[in-house]
C-alpha cells in the first residue's frame, strides 16, 4: 500500500513538474507570437499609409494604377511571408509544449 502511495505521489509531481514547464513554454512563446504579430501589422500600416499617400499625389490614372498595383503585390508577399512564420511559430509552440508530456505518452505505449 505503502508502495502504491509513493507511486501516486511521484506521478503527482512528476505530472505537476511537467505542466509547469509546458506553461512556462506556452507563455514565452505566446509572447513571440504576439511579439510577431503586433510588428507585422505596425509594418503594415505604415505601408498602408504610405501607398495612400503616394495614390493621393498621384498625377494620373497610370500612376494611381502603378501604386495600387505595387502595393498589393507587396501586401499580399507580406502577408504570405508572415502566415508561414506563424505557422512555424504556432508549430514549434506545439513541439514545445509536447516536450515535458513525452515520457508519459512513451510509457503509456510500451504498455
Amino acid at each position: 500500500m505503502v508502495k502504491n502511495l509513493e507511486d501516486m505521489q511521484k506521478f503527482g509531481k512528476d505530472n505537476a513538474d511537467a505542466s509547469l514547464k509546458s506553461f512556462g513554454v506556452l507563455s514565452k512563446n505566446f509572447q513571440a507570437i504576439a511579439v510577431e504579430v503586433a510588428d507585422y501589422s505596425k509594418k503594415a500600416f505604415e505601408e498602408g499609409a504610405a501607398a495612400t499617400e503616394k495614390l493621393i499625389g498621384a498625377k494620373s490614372l497610370d500612376k494611381v494604377i502603378e501604386v495600387q498595383t505595387n502595393y498589393l503585390k507587396s501586401a499580399y508577399e507580406g502577408f504570405v511571408s508572415q502566415s508561414a512564420k506563424l505557422g512555424e511559430l504556432y508549430a514549434g509552440l506545439a513541439q514545445e509544449t509536447y516536450k515535458p508530456f513525452e515520457s508519459y505518452v512513451k510509457t503509456a505505449a510500451a504498455k
